[in-house]
């Protein structure tokens, strides 16, 4: 039986305590104070046993918010759908829209419930209120994502900042005349039209170098010096992104161009000028750097970016794409370095970044995971150019922050230096023989992308790899025991499973139990796909609008992981501000109330993605 008691006056002091429960739950800390106040004043206290079950022909409907004690809900095959703990809310006739749930209680619960009426009324008013109802678990966690600090100036669209007064030149004209017209302007660069269309750029450098260092007639077409078909940026985009963009492709001037039409320019010195207390401009020192000192100097500032970044609003998956930058960078350098030294690759080579690198995801202290494809043409006289490069470039990384690999997943190991068909062969080797150790060794090599060199060796074998392990069943049972290798850390009642003893006691992992386990479902859905995409982010948007996961499956991983990875990058900025070892550490119970119930909602997001990947790849293996 339950009891049920009127709501107290609106001064009261048990009403006072309601009001403070409540505060602290979604989505009714955000309501306005007058609203909050009607909604507290018309809630019921109730009292539930355990084994109570709820019935929409006996019990009143409206919304329930358990106060404490434990919900289950079933279906009417009695399979698991949900358990609700303190702060989570249910309407009976919502849950019930679709197909037939059961509502019953598992622990003895305190419950306030807000009539019908009042639950559509507030459901009405407030359009966020009613989305979050409509679907509360990824809800709760895009809501926590939007309560994030207001970003730096990192985040200011670049129309502000960009040059609307672009000089632009004609392919036709002369050397001699787009300079004349450069300094007359007082710019450093001009953009080259055919028509309408940009067809190229040029600078003072290119002046400098093309023109004056080859003595090149100034009466020539400019079209003959200029770089072309420059890559451009939208007007909407962020300092952030041209930052990225810029680092990424080596410009040093930014078209801006929006539907097609060419609408200003930035450059670097526009960006550092307008950011100059913000470090994130030293990426591009890196290109600049003549040894490895110089390139420690720039990197080792990284874990105090972070700090700041963090602290400006910037998102998780924004740090690892920048951070990624400055990884690809540091290493394109010291390739440079060494080619400057030893001369020229005897052969065609790609340098492959596995992992969180290849898959733009990387934080501070990230270790190595690399590799080397060579060309076919690879003779024995030539092996010794390419071990001597893998281990200055191994060293150089480590010497600079990205210590060694403790599996050794680097170009010095002979397994991870090898031509295409050595690869395509070990491709073979370790799909045919898939045991549950060499499965989770390798899984880092079905991330991979080219940092540097021929890109067309990295398509080639990324391509056969999707081929060989896409109709490989048998692997892909391999790789989903690998999946569930490490279960979501929730209990009963959804209570958090932290270590019990030693020196991370009542903590938890948030890369183990969170990060690690998304990644691992994404990519055994993509691999099964032939998804070309490595980015977890990119790879999740692929499967849904090919219609290989659905929507609401995507967007749930997407903002656990999210949600996850903010978590994580948060609590690492606060151990480099304290001076401490950064960890994946966290935990639980130093959370506030209402991060812990988006934890929650997160990992068991995980728990129902794992148990999908169990049913579509591990059927009939037990």
């Amino acid at each position: 039986m339950n009891e049920t008691s009127p709501a107290p006056e609106i001064d009261s002091p048990e009403l006072n305590m309601v009001a403070d429960f409540l505060r602290d739950c979604l989505p009714f800390n955000d309501l306005p104070a007058s609203d909050f106040t009607k909604v507290v004043a018309q809630l019921e206290i109730t009292y539930y046993n355990q084994g109570y079950v709820f019935d929409l022909d006996r019990d009143q409907d409206g919304l329930r918010v358990v106060r404490s004690g434990a919900i289950e809900l079933r279906d009417d095959q009695n399979r698991l759908v949900d358990r609700l703990g303190e702060g989570e809310c249910f309407n009976l006739s919502s849950i019930n829209k679709e197909e037939h749930i059961i509502a019953s209680v598992i622990e003895d619960c305190l419950i306030y419930l807000l009539d019908d009426e009042h639950y559509h009324w507030l459901r009405n008013k407030h359009r966020y209120v009613d989305r979050f109802f409509t679907s509360q678990r990824s809800r709760r966690l895009r809501r926590a994502a939007r309560h994030e600090p207001v970003p730096s100036s990192m985040m200011r669209q670049i129309e502000s900042l960009m040059s609307k007064n672009v000089l632009s030149v004609k392919h036709t004209d002369t050397i001699a005349a787009v300079a004349r017209a450069m300094s007359e302007r007082r710019v450093s660069s001009a953009i080259v039209m055919d028509g309408d269309h940009v067809c190229g750029i040029v600078t003072d450098r290119d002046l400098r170098s093309r023109v004056l260092a080859t003595d090149m007639p100034a009466d020539q077409e400019i079209s003959r010096v200029m770089t072309r078909d420059p890559q451009g940026i939208g007007s909407n985009s962020t300092v952030f992104d041209a930052t990225l963009f810029m680092t990424q492709q080596g410009y040093h001037h930014l078209p801006i161009i929006d539907d097609g039409k060419l609408v200003g320019i930035i450059t670097t010195s526009d960006m550092m000028l307008a950011r100059q207390d913000d470090p994130v401009y030293l990426v591009q020192h890196v290109s600049r750097q003549k040894d490895i000192e110089g390139l420690r100097a720039v990197v080792k500032n990284m874990p105090n970016l972070l700090v700041q970044w963090v602290n400006a609003g910037v998102r998780a998956n924004q740090v690892g794409h920048i951070l990624t930058a400055i990884s690809d960078a540091v290493t394109t350098r010291l390739i440079e370095l060494y080619m400057e030294e030893a001369g020229p690759a005897p052969v065609s080579f790609c340098w492959l970044g596995f992992g969180s690198q290849a898959r733009s995801e990387q934080l501070i202290n990230a270790d190595q995971d690399n590799g080397l494809l060579i060309a076919n043409e690879l003779k024995d006289e030539h092996k010794p150019w390419f071990e001597k490069m893998a281990h200055a470039i191994c060293d150089g990384l480590d010497a600079c922050g990205y210590v060694y690999c403790p599996g050794e997943v680097m170009a010095t190991t002979d397994e991870w230096r090898q031509t295409l068909n050595g690869w395509k062969r070990t491709v073979d080797r370790w799909t045919n023989s898939p045991t549950p150790g060499a499965v989770m060794r390798v899984s880092i090599f079905f991330d991979l992308r080219a940092v540097y060199g021929d890109a067309e060796l990295c398509r080639q074998l990324q391509q056969y790899m999707l081929e060989t392990v896409s109709r490989n069943g048998i692997f892909l049972a391999a790789l989903a025991a690998n999946v569930l290798d490490a279960p979501a850390p929730l209990g009963i009642f959804r209570r958090f499973l932290v270590e019990r003893n030693g020196e991370h006691r009542d903590t938890l992992d948030l890369k183990k139990r969170g990060v690690i386990p998304i990644i691992d479902i994404v990519r055994i859905h993509a691999l099964a796909h032939k998804i070309t995409a490595v980015n977890t982010d990119e790879r999740l948007k692929e499967l849904a609008s090919n219609k290989m996961l659905t929507i609401n499956d995507s967007r749930n991983l997407q903002d656990a992981l999210h949600f996850i990875m903010q978590l994580r990058i948060k609590s690492q900025a606060k151990q480099v501000a304290r001076g401490e070892k950064t960890t994946n550490l966290c935990s639980p119970k130093d959370l506030p109330k209402l991060a812990k119930e988006q934890l929650r909602d997160a990992f068991t997001i995980v728990d129902d993605a794992q148990t999908a990947v169990r049913l579509k790849f591990r059927a009939g293996f037990g």
